[in-house]
């Protein structure tokens, strides 16, 4: 019996409107040219590149009421989320090439939307080296890319917090977040104070990362949509130098094809994010090359003789 292809559509989101360092707007075309499309092709998927999606310029403006660029931030967020809706609507795998992070408020908002629609519940997996739970009274710096995950967990500006109508988008029992290691000081108490379920370094260290993903993942069936938001800077610099807020210590070249094998072998990954690729900060498209790797890998290769 043959197997129905993985129908996927790509769009990039050519923005750092919400990060700190200039680059990642430069992200969707490195993916690109480090051959993203053709190496999902060679996985059988039926996958469609959307293009870009437009929206304002960054014009890289100190914090204004805690937020740097608020406005741009929720004009791109809504371009992402109407085109996620669209994928996810016609039966297809949104694959939101970034961009920094503040754009999976954009992503999130229109998988949960989705996920309430057709009665499933949501899994989110979120591989990064900050919680990015912070919020306007604690950020050091006003950058939204921090703010995400508070943002759909309810905690920030209207704007971002009702993007999709309703708040909060998602609960964070509903989140598992990791490889983190860098988390501010006050995020910290709000990490612990609404219960983030955060698999950190030190955790990966003690137990592995095959026992991290299959706590990560407990309880997901048929009736669960999976949607994976990887940020590069998850894995550790020396093999992706190329992101804007680097972290020493992060996850390994075997541990992150683990990790996405797993992940594979669930079968239950509806959407995807993939950001934070600074071509500029990077050698050799080190990073872009990597990223598309591991995405491979979330599509099913494997580097491990199994069917």
């Amino acid at each position: 019996m043959s197997i129905a292809p993985q129908r996927v559509s790509i769009f990039g989101v050519p923005t750092d409107i919400g990060a700190g360092t200039r680059g990642a707007s430069m992200g969707p075309e490195t993916l690109r040219v480090a051959g993203l499309v053709d190496a999902l092709h060679a996985r059988g998927v039926d996958v469609v590149d959307r293009g870009d999606l437009a929206g304002p310029r960054n014009p890289w403006l100190p914090p204004d009421a805690g937020y740097r660029h608020l406005d741009e931030v929720v004009a791109w967020n809504r371009a992402v989320m109407q085109a996620s809706a669209a994928e996810l609507a016609a039966g297809r795998i949104p694959v939101m090439l970034g961009g920094d992070h503040c754009l999976a408020i954009g992503s999130i908002t229109a998988v949960a939307r989705h996920c309430r629609a057709q009665g499933k519940r949501l899994r989110v997996l979120w591989l990064d080296a900050h919680a990015d739970f912070n919020t306007s009274a604690i950020t050091p710096s006003g950058n939204v890319h921090g703010m995400p995950v508070a943002c759909l967990c309810g905690m920030g500006p209207d704007v971002l917090t009702r993007l999709g109508g309703d708040a909060p988008a998602i609960s964070p029992g509903e989140v598992r977040q990791i490889g983190i290691r860098s988390v501010d000081t006050g995020e910290k108490r709000l990490v612990r104070d609404h219960g983030l379920d955060i698999y950190d370094m030190r955790y990966i260290d003690e137990v592995g990362m095959k026992r991290v993903v299959e706590e990560a993942l407990d309880g997901i069936g048929d009736d669960t949509h999976l949607h994976v938001s990887f940020d590069v800077d998850v894995l550790d610099p020396s093999i992706a130098p190329g992101t804007g807020t680097r972290v020493p210590g992060g996850v390994n070249y075997r541990e992150a094809q683990l990790l996405m094998e797993m992940i594979a072998d669930s079968g239950r990954m509806g959407s995807l994010d993939i950001v934070e690729v600074n071509p500029a900060l990077d050698v050799r498209n080190r990073t872009a090359k990597l990223a598309v790797d591991l995405v491979e890998s979330l599509f099913g290769k494997s580097t491990l003789m199994r069917e």
